[in-house]
């Protein structure tokens, strides 16, 4: 048997404080604070303990330029311990994300891009012949436990002359292959009303908060009926933060609408990630926080809400005999600056701060 780790002094989001035994990368006790045995024991008063952060829109394709960046960077570094790879690849180069992913402490999962050449180049649905309908069900069917969707990113940059023809052969490759498809949305053409109508249950619509001309919002604030009757019929909401698509307007009047915080993830590659908006999960959860969500909704959607859309509801729960998937963060008090897509700026009076994780048997840090 190998050393059993202690975990001790966490904090839930509920507010409990608890020891966490560790035994070759399983967890074999969650105990009140102070009772777990173990023969190593790491005090972790004052963080906080979720089951892994789960990110749902990343580039994690280091060679593909703006859209790349290495796996761990984006993954266990900003205490992230599953990530999604939204649409770097599409059948041509699938296979080498595949293995690449091998190498990583991360977990990853990849949402196949529909145009085969997948991001080579950003206006990959521009040409329908690249949606190469017999590759695509070749590569789906080669990676069944890998390729968890399908990604079409529609707005008028990517499609160009195609307009809602990419949608409409996604939605059939959707029905082929039992995938739900993420949807990027952004400038016209086509309308975002076109969009909606073509989505069903269980798709994703990504960067539902942007603030382009093109968004999910009347001038007057109110939420289109479409982007209503989507909510109603199972169609799930994702943040993709990104270079342009998260605006705080926007986002204060989703919340004032009562429309439904379902995942938060980033859209993070190596260009946001240094430069900003993005930088972090951590400073995109802050955001939420200064919008006025509670920390327990904040993490629900970087953990269990993520995980449940993922079919793999285990990677958001920590139970006992499961493999020990942790994410340990901080809520530090003191002035942070937010700014969202748009420029504008937001001051937070306490900030999320990844402390590291518990993934593949041992804990990582920094």
């Amino acid at each position: 048997m190998g050393t059993e780790n202690v975990l001790r002094n966490l904090q839930l989001v509920d507010g409990r404080i608890v020891d966490i035994a560790i035994q070759d990368g399983v967890i074999t006790s969650i105990a009140p604070s102070g009772q777990a045995e173990g023969e190593i024991g790491l005090d972790c008063s004052g963080l906080y303990v979720s089951s892994g952060w789960i990110d749902l829109h990343v580039h994690a394709v280091p060679e593909l330029d703006p859209y790349g960046d290495e796996i761990d960077e984006i993954g266990v570094k900003q205490g992230v311990t599953t990530l999604v790879d939204a649409g770097s690849c599409g059948a041509d180069r699938i296979g080498t994300l595949y293995i690449a992913r091998l190498k990583a402490d991360t977990r990853v999962f990849a949402l196949l891009n529909i145009s085969r050449i997948g991001l080579e180049r950003t206006d990959e649905l521009s040409q329908l012949e690249w949606i190469d309908r017999a590759k695509a069900l070749e590569a789906a069917a080669a990676y069944p436990d890998f390729i968890v969707g399908l990604k079409a990113r529609i707005s008028q940059s990517v499609v160009k002359d195609s307009g809602i023809e990419p949608l409409k052969l996604a939605r059939t490759l959707s029905e082929e292959t039992k995938l739900p498809l993420m949807v990027h949305i952004g400038s016209a053409p086509p309308l975002v009303s076109e969009v909606l109508e073509l989505l069903q249950p269980g798709d994703v619509i990504t960067h539902y908060l942007n603030g382009k001309p093109n968004n999910l919002f009347h001038a007057d604030g109110t939420p289109l009926q479409g982007l209503l009757d989507a909510a109603a019929r199972g169609v799930h909401l994702d943040v993709g933060h990104g270079t342009a698509s998260f605006s705080f307007r926007i986002a204060e009047q989703a919340k004032a609408a009562g429309i439904a915080l379902n995942t938060i993830s980033t859209d993070i590659y190596r260009g946001n990630r240094l430069n900003g908006p993005v930088y972090s999960m951590s400073n995109v959860l802050t955001k939420f926080l200064v919008l006025g969500y509670s920390l327990e909704e904040v993490i629900r959607a970087v953990t269990s809400s993520a995980a449940e859309w993922l079919g793999k509801p285990e990677l958001g729960q920590i139970r006992v005999g499961q493999q020990a998937n942790l994410t340990l963060f901080a809520l530090e008090a003191g002035e942070k600056q937010l700014m969202d897509s748009e420029g504008n700026v937001r001051v937070a009076k306490h900030y999320i701060e990844a402390k590291g994780v518990f993934a593949n048997g041992s804990l990582i840090t920094g």
